[in-house]
């Protein structure tokens, strides 16, 4: 192991890259809270603010996917699809099996210009976890309970509230509601045998209403859909502690664009098409699983540098006054004071674990494992 491997496994650092993470957080969302002043004066200026606001957390993120694990992406689609990224308002769907697929889904946003404008249908919880809720929360992201009895009203009129959005954004949809596993993929098979659904051997039933509902805000607004299947080589199953930890892995999505104008007007006729989309997706994974490659042209976007300026410019404001705190804590002497520094790191070591927690996928929502035994 290599001196600079061998650093990217030490606590200490991690803590530090959590401490650069958080602080910058509150800070930024501290801003973003007083851009709110400018909404009743302009609502695209507080728009485009917060855009790159967001971009400042967000590509920190994205820089331990890109400059910290060197996780290397490659897109499978055709030059005319390429052409079109970060110059068209889409909806993005993406298989959700994997700890990390919203981060490789934010590294293609980051390389085509549009994370900071980058929007996702997300369940109610996340609103309530710090910095990630918060910050989405002034990004306008449309937030639902998963119960569309409930959610219906606010669905639609966060979507259409976003019809005159000033950037390009990408709209992404987990049609199955929920992170991949065997208990919610045999209750999702049950319920597919019930309607009459070919099987899945991949991906779980989708749920139709978000997305009939997206397509009919949006039609007008978006210009396309693109379907996006993700797997890793040699069979990987990457967690962001792995990514902390340096571990270097190859992400795989084949990458398909549908302009909205070949998505049926009527509600049915949509739904029926997103369940054809879906054995289309289990059919590429099945390709994947035997022949180690998705169909099309290979593309790998360069990353850019202003992920790690981004980041190396927030560790360069906020690291110094810390080293300096933290040598004047020691220096003091006191037993007390030093008890209470020990202290603060312990529970800052919890919290950043607790973020963390959010994407791991045996800490997931129990969504999925009675629900799909209820009709949409």
């Amino acid at each position: 192991m290599g001196l600079l491997a061998f650093l990217k496994t030490q606590f200490v650092l991690h803590l530090l890259v959590g401490f650069v993470f958080v602080v910058s957080g509150v800070v930024i969302n501290f801003v973003q809270l007083c851009t709110l002043a400018l909404w009743p004066v302009s609502k695209q200026l507080y728009r485009r603010l917060n855009c790159r606001l967001a971009y400042s957390l967000w590509s920190q993120l994205v820089m331990l996917l890109e400059w910290w694990s060197c996780t290397e992406c490659t897109l499978f689609t055709d030059q005319a699809t390429v052409e079109r990224f970060g110059k068209e308002h889409a909806i993005i769907i993406l298989n959700h099996n994997f700890e990390i697929d919203f981060l490789c889904g934010w590294t293609m946003c980051e390389r085509y210009g549009v994370l900071g404008s980058s929007k996702v249908l997300a369940k109610k919880e996340l609103l309530y976890v710090p910095l990630i809720g918060w910050t989405w929360y002034f990004l306008e992201i449309v937030f639902c309970k998963r119960k569309w009895e409930e959610d219906r009203d606010t669905v639609i009129e966060g979507l259409r509230r976003l019809s005159d959005y000033p950037e390009y954004m990408w709209f992404l949809l987990y049609c199955e509601g929920t992170r991949f596993t065997e208990t919610k993929h045999r209750i999702s098979m049950e319920v597919a045998a019930t309607k009459g659904l070919p099987v899945l051997k991949y991906h779980l039933l989708p749920r139709t209403k978000g997305f009939t509902t997206a397509v009919k805000c949006l039609r007008g607004t978006v210009a396309a859909v693109y379907d996006v299947t993700l797997n890793f080589r040699g069979n990987k199953n990457p967690s962001l502690l792995g990514i902390l930890y340096g571990k270097k892995y190859e992400a795989d999505m084949c990458v398909r664009r549908f302009p909205l104008e070949e998505i049926p007007l009527d509600e049915k006729e949509a739904a029926q098409w997103l369940h054809k989309l879906y054995q289309e997706k289990d059919a590429l994974q099945e390709m994947y699983n035997q022949k180690g490659v998705f169909p099309g042209e290979q593309f790998k976007p360069a990353r850019r540098p202003w992920t790690l300026l981004n980041f190396l410019s927030w560790a360069t404001i906020l690291l110094s006054p810390l080293f300096s705190f933290v040598l004047g804590v020691f220096a003091s002497g006191s037993p007390l004071l030093i008890l209470t520094f020990l202290g603060f790191v312990g529970a800052a070591s919890f919290g950043v674990r607790r973020l963390i927690g959010v994407t791991e996928i045996e800490k997931g929502s129990s969504y999925g494992n009675q629900e799909f035994k209820k009709k949409e």
